[in-house]
């Protein structure tokens, strides 16, 4: 019986995927709902049935955390059972937890040593992931060993190497109780709603820091910043007729087509720092029977601003004024705009690049601590269904933030003597 529901599911998927898919895309998703099937019809092993290849030895926490962490999901608006996970482990190793309520039922990660909730230093990363859900797997390839799964490194790898390093300074009794908290959020992936609500707590509880580690994966290196953006919805319309008598109508379609295409062509302007100013056309509302001239068409547009979203729109604006004429009317609702930020990155011994994403950093206020941005793992490898982190990145990632709490501390030239 098994068999058959089995055989039928998977004519199905192949059927909808065929229908669905551009041959380029096909690939991909017959990948993702088979191992989604696989999960479904033969449970893969738990965290403690994993087996950890014997290279891991050299920080056995460091991977066993961040395998545990990564077996968990968590995608944006489910977190809750990542929250719990981080909680227990936390609590397990005598840190005092709080929980940071979040719309929806969920809950932020706040985690400090004995009654001192202010420290010098926060670390924080994200808890949530974007779907769907990629069990945890580890395999020796030419270039090394691997560390596939969904969160591996956005931001899993970020988490569990910051909470090492954590460890591993108190251990080594160089930290104590108020120099370093650590804050995992929700909704990152999602609006960034959990960080926009740990930030009204603390400010609410006179909470700050002298500096702020934030955890995404940089390939290793300090960010010096990252685009902003500037998000909107553009809708356009015009006169439906008949589509043999055009002239009676007005062509929502083809007028924004127009503005569309003079979006992709236009130079927006970039920085130094940050690099270009990229566009993505998103979503497109155009649907309409092709024997009918369209009285209506919307698009979503999002850009990733490296100059200012003041500059940034006035060029939107001034694009669409060349052809609000030859609608009936054109509108722009702007969903987002956040200016580009830059970050601290003047320490020793550290690379630095840029990121084209947005990140957590903006939502929590400036209240003049210092904000630096690591982790292991790259951003091109985020989001995909071969994401991954390497043995070695992640190893890094423990030595590189202890040196970043250790710098921020001022305790760099002590550590050295």
């Amino acid at each position: 019986m098994l068999g058959s529901v089995q055989s039928t599911l998977w004519s199905l998927v192949l059927l909808v995927c065929v229908a669905q898919a551009l041959p380029w895309e096909l690939e991909y998703r017959l990948t993702a709902v088979k191992e989604r099937l696989a999960d479904l019809f033969k449970p893969y092993p738990g965290p403690s049935e994993v087996s950890l290849p014997p290279e891991f030895d050299s920080r056995p926490e460091l991977f066993k955390l961040h395998r545990d962490i990564v077996s968990v999901e968590s995608e944006s608006f489910k977190e809750q059972k990542g929250s719990a996970f981080l909680r227990k482990y936390l609590q397990s190793k005598g840190l005092t937890v709080e929980y940071i309520d979040v719309r929806g039922g969920r809950q932020n990660v706040y985690a400090y040593l004995g009654n001192a909730k202010n420290t010098s230093v926060l670390l924080t990363s994200h808890i949530d992931t974007v779907p769907p859900f990629f069990k945890y797997s580890a395999r020796k390839e030419d270039d090394g060993i691997k560390i596939y799964g969904r969160g591996t490194a956005d931001a899993k790898g970020s988490i569990a190497s910051q909470i090492v390093a954590f460890e591993e300074l108190l251990q080594e009794g160089t930290i104590g109780e108020g120099d370093v908290s650590l804050l995992y959020v929700v909704g990152e992936e999602a609006g960034g709603e959990g960080m926009i609500a740990a930030n009204t707590s603390f400010v609410e509880s006179n909470v700050n820091w002298d500096a702020v580690i934030f955890g995404e994966p940089t390939t290793n290196a300090l960010a010096v910043g990252h685009k902003g953006i500037y998000t909107f919805r553009i809708h356009v319309y015009g006169k439906a007729s008949h589509s043999a008598y055009p002239e009676l109508g007005v062509d929502a379609n083809k007028v924004l087509i127009e503005i569309l295409h003079s979006f992709e062509h236009a130079e927006w302007p970039g920085s130094k720092m940050l690099g270009d100013t990229t566009i993505n056309i998103g979503l497109f509302d155009a649907h309409n029977a092709a024997n009918v001239v369209s009285p209506y068409a919307a698009a979503s547009v999002l850009i990733r601003v490296a100059s200012t979203t003041k500059e940034v729109s006035k060029l939107v604006s001034d694009i669409v004024d060349k052809y609000k004429e030859q609608a009936l009317r054109v509108e722009i609702d702007t969903i987002h705009a956040v200016e580009p930020t830059y970050l601290d990155y003047d320490v020793p011994g550290f690379n630095s690049s840029f990121l084209s994403c947005y990140t957590d950093v903006p939502s929590l206020g400036e209240r003049g601590f210092k904000r630096y941005l690591y982790g292991p793992g790259s951003i091109h490898d985020a989001h995909g269904a071969t994401e991954y982190v390497s043995l070695q990145s992640l190893t890094q990632a423990v030595d590189d933030y202890k040196k970043l709490i250790l710098h921020a501390l001022g305790k760099v030239e002590e550590d050295k003597e």
